[in-house]
């Protein structure tokens, strides 16, 4: 049975345009998929902490000689990690704000990333470990996609890489504040999922 897992950043609950296009994708992908199983984490619903001294003092003390607070907050991203494992596909739904993703999905990123269970570092750079097909749903007020301000989906694209997802697609719909502009590049967007799953 496959799994896909979806993770939601939006704080717009189901008004998200970018959590409306990965609906699209998840009900095309059970059609093609009747037996799978979906497995959705809404980081905005249930905000991860942000990382602190704390957090790092825990990640970088061996394991047998955490505290009982220690091994709470590494347990975190222990549940992250397996979750993330088990996923045959990932799916990333995210609006921009303020030029880049919701600071709720950077602290997911933060969780995941981590040196020998989703990456390692080599004498020619880091090389990710998890080796799994991605697509990401974005979705923005303004039309800033591919611009040098567009610190959302380059932002999203490199992180999965770097831990070896393949982004195989990313759907933008861009200008959801400017009316017209805006439903035309969502209804774009829904067209490329249709043919893409």
């Amino acid at each position: 049975m496959a799994t896909l897992l979806r993770i939601d950043s939006s704080a717009s609950g189901e008004n998200s345009k970018s959590r409306q296009l990965a609906n699209e994708f998840v009900a095309k992908w059970l059609a093609k998929n009747p037996e799978g199983k979906v497995v959705a984490r809404d980081v905005t619903a249930n905000p991860l902490p942000h990382f602190t001294g704390e957090t790092l003092g825990a990640l970088f003390t061996p394991e047998a000689d955490r505290s009982a607070e220690q091994q709470a907050i590494a347990a975190i991203g222990d549940e992250l990690i397996t979750e993330l494992e088990a996923a045959d596909v990932v799916i990333v739904s995210a609006p921009m704000y303020n030029f880049g993703i919701p600071s709720t999905l950077k602290s997911y990123f933060d969780y995941i990333a981590r040196a020998g269970r989703t990456f390692k570092y080599t004498e020619t750079g880091p090389v990710g470990l998890v080796n799994k097909d991605a697509y990401i749903f974005a979705a923005s007020g303004s039309l800033l996609a591919g611009t040098p301000v567009d610190h959302q989906v380059p932002h999203i694209q490199t992180f999965l890489g770097f831990i070896g997802l393949n982004v195989k697609e990313t759907f933008i719909a861009g200008g959801q504040a400017l009316g017209e502009p805006g439903e035309e590049s969502f209804n774009q967007a829904k067209a490329q999922i249709a043919v893409a799953v």
